[in-house]
């Protein structure tokens, strides 16, 4: 652990397109190409951004659900040149064959940490209940840089659970990984 920790985020405010996986793997490489020229320790992409958000029905089709978790594999695999490190949504079929919506720390060419998300939204244009049928667990913190961050997906950061399970983990910052639709009022909210 470095003597004084710090940690340099990139925040990829890029736009997925929704199904397209070959055109956003190539946007997230872009962006973290970006992010390394910044001298960034990590870049944190939008919830679901291998896939684009929403992704709605395509995600209960098999094909689309292994070239997505391929797509995350590739990407974690461009990690092992010592750039920075990565925080990418997508989805992952778990060894419980249930489909999540995940973030997935990508460092040192590997997926080392998948959370899912837990509170999964099933109102207004939010059809996730639906397609992904089952909610995350808890999540854990994970360090980056010496720091340990706590890593929320979107709808997770509206009900208080998510966050205390991160701080009593002993999370030292909190990083949101949010998509949603546009909405005017959202500000206001």
């Amino acid at each position: 652990m470095p003597k004084n920790p710090a940690i340099s985020i990139a925040l990829a405010q890029c736009n997925p397109t929704v199904g397209d996986i070959d055109y956003n793997v190539q946007l997230i490489r872009d962006e973290r190409t970006a992010a390394a020229k910044q001298g960034a320790h990590v870049v944190v992409f939008p919830e679901l951004a291998v896939t684009g958000y929403p992704p709605e029905d395509m995600v209960l089709r098999p094909a689309f659900q292994r070239r997505a978790m391929r797509a995350v594999q590739e990407l974690a695999g461009d990690t092992k040149d010592g750039g920075p490190a990565m925080l990418v949504g997508g989805i992952w079929v778990g060894d419980d064959k249930q489909l999540y919506n995940a973030i997935f720390y990508l460092a040192d060419g590997d997926i080392q940490t998948i959370q899912s998300k837990v509170d999964l939204p099933n109102y207004g244009v939010f059809d996730e209940a639906r397609v992904f049928h089952t909610n995350g667990t808890l999540p854990k913190t994970i360090t980056i840089n010496g720091i340990r961050v706590g890593v929320i997906i979107c709808e997770d950061t509206w009900t208080p659970r998510v966050a205390r399970a991160l701080m009593q983990d002993g999370a030292e910052i909190l990083i949101s990984s949010n998509a949603s639709p546009y909405e005017i009022t959202k500000a206001a909210v």
